[in-house]
């Protein structure tokens, strides 16, 4: 692994000025491809994390969160026959999620091989020092196809590019990225997309916005194909809802505060968020089992996080009570992040779903 080179940085710093003359000979661009563009830059040159970062993500907060989810995994391991199977996860940041959850399924007697979807150079570099054993891939199509992937998801559909559908006067249109120089700004397009707007919301005020996920769909259908011919499991841990639904969710993050979402494309962070009953029915659609969605709160509590904060607080003292609370609360993570989990059929149901 190498970090990017002086001229590979140099050309990423440009992409404010090669998005404004693309869309100067072609035209506005959707808004998934605007934010596929910022993400795909944003990720590659820079470790977003932490406090000297843009945002802190729940494996970052406290050792808690990783611990619980090993604990759940190990378990649904150890209740489905203690199959050989791998840890997969989808953007693991850091790699602190997993070296977290790989030391708790180690006291299971789990000792899985471990892949890391993750496209970025520089998080590649930081996820060898903390899971030194761990292969990676750009996409799920070079993961094992034969054996069981257990797959661990957190913080990764919400920055997966999003298209916006708005109700004008003339019906719904697509909002379209333009731009003024390297100023970018929203606009409608053309096409009419009244056909497939769900019917209980195509008649909504105008002005309201509707967001999908194409690509979401397609990673969650690709990961319910493999877990159904495969054998295996999903956790998927994000701030969202269940839609469709009516609402207004893209947010760009810069240094830990919100900050305009078309200014300096790829120097901040680009989410939305997820409608977990569209990725449910994409995982039912292949034959995949869902459970929940609960909330992040619910979840933690039914996996023991209150008696894991209890033994740490002895010598962490009040710092681990403040990580909890941030985790579990309603007001904090506790509500906002909500859960789902995909399995095999024949599968066992897992813990925080029963």
């Amino acid at each position: 692994m190498t970090e990017p080179t002086r001229q590979e940085n140099s050309a990423a710093d440009l992409l404010p000025e090669r998005l404004a003359r693309a869309i100067t000979l072609g035209g506005a661009i959707p808004l998934s491809q605007f934010m596929a563009a910022a993400n795909t830059h944003y990720y590659a040159t820079r470790d977003p994390l932490g406090a000297r970062g843009d945002f802190t993500t729940a494996p970052e907060i406290s050792q808690m969160f990783g611990e619980l989810v090993g604990a759940w995994i190990a378990d649904l391991w150890t209740r489905t026959g203690r199959p050989p199977a791998d840890y997969v996860e989808l953007g693991p940041g850091r790699g602190t999620l997993a070296a977290d959850a790989l030391r708790v399924m180690d006291t299971g007697g789990f000792a899985p091989g471990v892949h890391f979807v993750e496209t970025s150079p520089l998080l590649r570099a930081e996820q060898a020092k903390r899971v030194p054993a761990a292969e990676w891939c750009m996409e799920l199509v070079g993961l094992p196809d034969d054996r069981p992937l257990i797959v661990v998801a957190n913080e990764f559909f919400d920055a997966l590019p999003i298209r916006q559908l708005v109700k004008t006067v003339d019906g719904w249109r697509e909002r379209l990225i333009a731009c003024q120089d390297t100023l970018f700004l929203p606009v409608m397009g053309n096409t009419v997309f009244d056909p497939i707007i769900p019917h209980h919301l195509r008649d909504a005020a105008e002005g309201s916005i509707l967001e999908t996920s194409p690509q979401g769909v397609t990673v969650m259908r690709g990961l319910a194909q493999r877990i159904v011919a495969q054998g295996g499991a999903a956790l998927v841990i994000d701030y969202g809802y269940e839609g469709p639904a009516i609402g207004e969710t893209l947010q760009a993050v810069k240094g830990h505060a919100p900050a305009n979402p078309f200014d300096a494309p790829g120097d901040a962070d680009l989410t939305a968020h997820v409608d977990f009953a569209t990725l449910a029915e994409a995982a039912r659609a292949e034959g995949a089992v869902v459970h929940g969605p609960v909330s992040q709160g619910n979840f933690l509590k039914a996996l023991g996080i209150d008696a894991r904060a209890a033994t740490l607080s002895v010598k962490g003292g009040e710092d681990v009570i403040v990580a909890r609370n941030r985790l579990v609360n309603d007001g904090q993570m506790g509500d906002l992040f909500g859960v789902i989990a995909v399995t095999a059929p024949g599968w066992p149901v897992p813990a925080g779903f029963a």
